[in-house]
């Protein structure tokens, strides 16, 4: 029995594993044409929109546009290419300040 999960952990991490190590191995050796370059650039701040949209809508459900002017925040701040981790403190620190000096 114990050695049954044990190789079902070996085999889900082998199978994780292969998907993320790939394109470490191999994406130097690749050339992409611009749009794609392009693309792949606004792959995080596509993801950072899907991961927290629904959050922007849920984050007070007594005070709900705090969410709302918090996503605009970190919105602008992708919209001038900042980097994720910069547009997600921004719209932390807005929200906190709007419930320390306003609420």
């Amino acid at each position: 029995m114990h050695i049954e999960i044990w190789l079902l952990i070996l085999g889900m991490a082998i199978v994780t594993f292969i998907p993320r190590a790939l394109p470490v191995l191999f994406v130097e050796r690749m050339r992409f044409g611009k749009k794609t370059e392009k693309f792949l650039k606004l792959i995080p701040y596509t993801a950072m929109a899907a991961l927290i949209f629904p959050g922007i809508l849920t984050v007070d459900d007594s005070v709900p546009w705090v969410g709302i002017v918090g996503g605009c925040i970190a919105g602008g701040f992708a919209w001038r290419k900042m980097p994720v981790m910069v547009c997600v403190l921004a719209a932390i620190a807005a929200e906190f300040l709007i419930y320390a000096f306003l609420l």
